[in-house]
């Protein structure tokens, strides 16, 4: 099942896609795809509904954010193999944690900002996973069973803020825009496994990722389990899982976004995603 919210901005609704690929609105059925919308018994009864009885949603209507709600948006860094390669990193012995603002979150195809002083805009595909019921020192055999599902998701980061500013990451992932996420929230039973996923990105039309799930060193099993030793995984809140290699930032010259630049990404499974860089 694919979920997903459409509208405008701040003012979106729920909707599935419906198996000939319409956008079907969920609003009489519920209020919102957040908190309890997604624990397994909720995610059920939406299974079980006939989309073809679900009003149809007017082609080329735009797509939020599949997920409302959400208090926690966790980042995990340096978690390819062979983008910590790339970014000339050991791979950590432990997976490294940062934070992006909720207030970061958009629509899959809304633009992506350029902050103010930003010079080193860059691009990062990823699949995330958003937790569908609370996770607390879970063992790693049960963590799948607090995952509601996943979605395709742009990582985008400004090096000169998370590197070269001092203090932590959280200061280049964290401006308005910088978390495309959707189109859809794909439900957990879709995903046979999300180690074997292809993730691509082009800028302007130039392929710039091509990698899988199958090279990120830290899975999402263990990773739901080690989160929640550190803090309390709640409904709604979202895990990117990291970028395979393609960023700008490895690139010989290194290449960053400017304001025009198209960048678009894919994910086997997961669905399409456009933005266009705008000055913010």
């Amino acid at each position: 099942m694919k979920l997903l919210r459409w509208g405008e901005a701040g003012a979106e609704r729920p909707g599935m896609l419906a198996p000939d690929g319409t956008i079907r609105d969920l609003g009489g059925v519920l209020t919102d795809l957040a908190g309890a919308a997604l624990a397994p018994e909720s995610l059920a009864r939406l299974a079980a509904l006939d989309p073809a009885r679900l009003p149809v949603v007017a082609p080329g209507t735009r797509l939020g954010p599949p997920v409302a709600g959400t208090g926690k948006v966790i980042g995990i860094g340096l978690n390819y193999a062979d983008h910590a390669e790339e970014a000339g990193m050991a791979v950590p012995p432990e997976p490294v944690i940062f934070l992006k603002a909720p207030s970061a979150i958009s629509g899959p195809d809304d633009p992506v900002e350029l902050p103010r002083g930003a010079e080193k805009l860059d691009w990062e595909v990823e699949l995330a996973f958003v937790i569908g019921t609370r996770a607390k020192y879970v063992e790693e055999a049960d963590a799948m069973a607090h995952v509601a599902g996943y979605m395709l998701a742009n990582d985008v980061s400004e090096r000169a803020f998370q590197t070269e500013r001092s203090g932590q990451w959280t200061k280049g992932k964290s401006h308005d825009t910088f978390f495309p996420c959707g189109p859809w929230l794909v439900t957990r039973d879709e995903i046979v496994d999300p180690q074997a996923l292809a993730l691509g990105t082009t800028v302007n039309g130039a392929a710039r990722q091509a990698g899988s799930t199958a090279t990120m060193v830290y899975g999402v099993r263990f990773l739901v389990s080690y989160l929640s030793r550190f803090m309390t995984l709640e409904p709604g809140d979202i895990v990117t899982t990291g970028t395979p290699p393609g960023v700008g930032m490895g690139m010989k010259p290194p290449r960053f976004l400017q304001p025009g630049d198209v960048v678009e990404l894919t994910g086997e499974g997961l669905g399409r995603q456009r933005q266009r860089v705008v000055p913010a």
